[in-house]
């Protein structure tokens, strides 16, 4: 049987964000960001670079860079991009932010994606990514950083529920990651942390298209092994970290 790319998974169609974020709150990001006048804006881990797009279009004397190592999310930034008359103040680069030299910016996006600025052959160290985020910022200029943290410590129950491999040492408390921010050179202007309204319209956001796919074809060939990639996302989230493992949105401010 021959498929097209009408008759393949869907893939997240239904959401605006990568990550749990209302309009709302990304609106209140923007703004603070936005009023400050930067001149440059860098994303790391930029998807399609809807939050990106929406700075630009908040700070108009602003240009901006975004970098993923997803071609398919890059495209659907570009095709915004050109929607949104923004194609001319930035780009979509597809290349990894390990060691980048796209910096020192007046403001760095990096919401769910400081793995991006870490060894891939370590564990994931959110001091390491602070630092490098430091790095990529001037002084005074801006940092928007949505990190993972743990709400409380997992029970070796909710860890078993998790992603492959959990450990308590995954993620940090929102003090602890705070403090790290301190000792990276930042000063913390706002702190705020997802709802569990924006974390279920993200979890169910993440999958709707899909579940409405596998529905419509249950035969399809590619129907297993998609219904066990969506099964296991969903169980992991209602049986692991919902509840557990919250997402800081920190808007930071470099020392001078």
């Amino acid at each position: 049987m021959i498929t097209t790319d009408s008759d393949l998974p869907p893939r997240l169609g239904s959401l605006t964000f990568h990550g749990p974020l209302s309009e709302e709150r990304a609106t209140r990001m923007i703004e603070r960001l936005a009023a400050a006048g930067p001149a440059d804006v860098l994303d790391i881990g930029c998807g399609w670079g809807e939050l990106l797009l929406r700075v630009l279009e908040a700070a108009p004397a602003a240009k901006g860079a975004g970098l993923d190592i997803n071609a398919e999310d890059l495209a659907r930034g570009r095709v915004l991009a050109e929607e949104r008359g923004l194609a001319d103040r930035v780009v979509f680069v597809e290349e990894s932010a390990l060691g980048t030299d796209r910096g020192p910016v007046d403001a760095v996006l990096c919401l769910g994606s400081s793995q991006a600025l870490c060894d891939p052959e370590l564990s994931h160290d959110p001091a390491a990514a602070l630092r490098e985020l430091r790095r990529l910022v001037r002084p005074g200029g801006r940092v928007v950083l949505g990190e993972g943290f743990w709400e409380h410590t997992p029970t070796e129950a909710e860890l078993a529920g998790m992603w492959p491999g959990a450990r308590t040492d995954d993620h940090v408390t929102l003090g602890a990651l705070v403090d790290l921010a301190i000792e990276a050179g930042f000063r913390p202007a706002w702190i705020e942390t997802a709802s569990a309204v924006e974390w279920e319209e993200f979890e169910s956001g993440y999958r709707y298209d899909t579940e409405l796919w596998l529905a419509a074809h249950p035969d399809h060939p590619l129907a297993a092994e998609t219904r066990e990639r969506v099964d296991r996302q969903r169980a992991s989230w209602l049986n692991g970290y919902r509840g557990v493992l919250g997402i800081a949105y920190l808007t930071l401010v470099a020392v001078a």
